[in-house]
C-alpha cells in the first residue's frame, strides 16, 4: 500500500511527479484530467520530457503537451483533437482495439502513472464521475504496486456518480498519490440538430422500438432524434443498456418513459461505461442513481448486451458494402474516430432472439463537391472494416431498412441496393446481380 495524502496538493507536485522519460495513460474523453494534462503542457520547460508516452483516447481538448516532439500519444479512439494533432505533425497513433480491449492493452504497457478525473471527495472517498470505462483494474493494480503512482484531479464542476455492488465506481483518499483540484469543466458535446434526412432515417428507426425494449444509442443527429420521438411518443417501459449516456437519454428519462425492467442483474437503473453531453446532462447525473458507472468490460459484453428483454441498439456508419461489411472509424483508410463498442453493440442483440441491431447512415455524402454513396459495390483498396458482415442485422438509410441477417450474399446485396439513393441504384443492383461470382 503506497503511502499516500488524504488532502489536496499543489498542482505542480502532480505535474513534477512525471519523469523526463515515462509512461502516462488517461482514460477516454470525460475521463480526462483536463488541468494536469495542460499544466503538464503549459507550465514546464520545453526540455523537460525526453521520453513521455501517453495512452490515452478521444480528447477533450487541445492540449500543447502533445505538440512537442519528445511526447508520444497512442490513441484508442479519434476525435478532432488527434486528427487536428496528427494533421498538424504532432506524433500520434492509432491503437487498433475495441473499446473492451482498452483494458488488457493497459495491462500489457502496465504505464508507471494514471491521471484521472473525479468529482470532489464525500466520506473519504472520490467518484470517478463520468467515467468508469477500462480504468478500473488497472486503478486496483497501481495502488497496490508501489512503484505506480495514481494522479486523481478532482473538480466541483464534475458529478458525482455510482456503480453497483463490486463495481464502486469510486477510489479511497489513502490510495491516492496525487490528489490535486481545479476548476475544469467537463466537455460540453451539444446535441446535433437532425437534418431531413437524418429525421426520415430516426423515424424509420423508432419503428423497431416497441414498449418494454432495451436501448442503446450514441451522439449525433440520428440518436438524438431517436430519443426525442421516443420521448414524446406513446410508447414507453424502456431501458437503458449504453456504452455511452447521452444527453437525448437523460431526456427520454425526463419523459417518465424509462423503466429500466431489462430482465437482468441491473434491473432498475440505466447502466452506462461513461457520459458526455450537455452541461444539464452532468447537473442531472450529480448523485443520481438512476444511473450505473460499470466498468466496459461488463457494459459492452456482447453475452452481457443479449440478456437485455428486447434490446435494440442503434449505430452509424461511413459506409457498407453490398455484403454487409460496415466501415465506421476510417475514411478512406485514414483513421477518423475509433472501434469503441461497435461491434459489440452489433454482435450482442444478435446473441439473443428477440434483439435488433440497427446501423443507421444517410445514403449519400458529399466529397470535394462531389456526390457519392455510401451503399457501396465493393469497399475501396485500402479501407478498412469496422464490423464484419456476419455480425450486421439491419441498415437504415433515409430510403428504407435492409433487413439482412439470415440473407444469402445474393439476397442481402439487393436488399441493400433497394435502399441506395436513386441516383446510384440501377448501377448497383447490376452490381448485385453478379456481386456473388463476378
Amino acid at each position: 500500500m503506497n503511502t499516500l495524502p488524504a488532502t489536496f496538493v499543489p498542482m505542480e507536485a502532480a505535474v513534477a511527479a512525471i519523469r523526463p522519460v515515462d509512461t502516462l495513460a488517461i482514460p477516454l474523453g470525460p475521463g480526462a484530467p483536463g488541468g494536469f494534462l495542460h499544466s503538464l503542457g503549459n507550465d514546464t520547460p520545453a526540455d523537460r520530457f525526453s521520453d513521455l508516452k501517453v495512452f490515452g483516447a478521444l480528447l477533450p481538448d487541445l492540449y500543447a503537451i502533445f505538440a512537442r516532439p519528445s511526447v508520444h500519444l497512442k490513441s484508442g479512439f479519434f476525435g478532432p483533437a488527434e486528427r487536428y494533432l496528427r494533421d498538424t505533425g504532432a506524433d500520434v497513433d492509432f491503437v487498433p482495439a475495441d473499446f473492451r480491449r482498452f483494458e488488457p492493452t493497459l495491462a500489457h504497457l502496465k504505464p508507471r502513472v494514471l491521471a484521472i478525473a473525479g468529482a470532489m471527495p464525500a466520506e473519504g472517498r472520490v467518484s470517478l464521475s463520468l467515467h468508469a470505462g477500462a480504468f478500473t483494474s488497472e486503478i486496483a493494480n497501481v495502488i497496490a504496486d508501489p512503484n505506480r503512482v495514481l494522479i486523481v484531479e478532482c473538480s466541483p464542476n464534475f458529478p458525482r456518480t455510482f456503480g453497483v455492488g463490486n463495481y464502486q465506481h469510486s477510489i479511497a483518499l489513502e490510495d491516492i498519490d496525487f490528489l490535486v483540484q481545479s476548476d475544469r469543466t467537463a466537455l460540453n458535446l451539444a446535441d446535433v440538430v437532425a437534418s431531413d434526412v437524418e429525421s426520415r432515417i430516426a423515424e424509420i428507426a423508432v419503428s423497431y422500438v416497441h414498449n418494454g425494449c432495451t436501448l442503446q444509442t450514441g451522439i449525433g443527429g440520428i440518436p438524438t432524434q431517436v430519443a426525442t420521438r421516443l420521448a414524446a411518443g406513446s410508447g414507453g417501459d424502456y431501458g437503458i443498456h449504453s456504452e455511452m449516456f447521452t444527453t437525448g437519454l437523460m431526456r427520454l428519462h425526463q419523459s417518465g418513459k424509462v423503466t429500466n425492467r431489462k430482465g437482468t442483474e441491473f434491473d432498475g437503473f440505466s447502466v452506462t461505461t461513461f457520459a458526455a453531453g450537455e452541461p444539464e446532462l452532468y447537473a442531472w447525473l450529480h448523485e443520481n442513481r438512476d444511473v450505473r458507472f460499470l466498468p466496459v468490460n461488463v457494459v459492452n459484453s456482447p453475452e452481457v448486451i443479449a440478456r437485455n428483454k428486447n434490446m435494440v441498439s442503434i449505430n452509424g456508419a461511413m459506409g457498407v458494402d453490398l455484403s454487409g461489411q460496415v466501415i465506421a472509424d476510417s475514411v478512406n483508410g485514414k483513421q477518423f474516430s475509433g472501434i469503441g463498442g461497435h461491434e459489440d453493440f452489433v454482435s450482442g442483440p444478435g446473441l439473443s432472439t428477440n434483439g435488433r441491431s440497427l446501423i443507421c447512415l444517410p445514403s449519400t455524402s458529399v466529397v470535394n463537391g462531389v456526390v457519392i454513396s455510401r451503399i457501396l459495390g465493393r469497399l475501396p483498396e485500402g479501407s478498412v472494416v469496422t464490423t464484419p458482415r456476419h455480425q450486421v442485422d439491419v441498415i437504415i438509410t433515409e430510403y428504407g431498412a435492409a433487413e439482412i441477417a439470415g440473407l444469402s450474399i445474393a439476397e442481402r446485396s439487393h436488399a441493400l441496393a433497394k435502399i441506395s439513393h436513386p441516383d446510384f441504384r440501377e448501377q448497383l443492383l447490376s452490381t448485385a446481380d453478379v456481386w456473388p461470382s463476378d
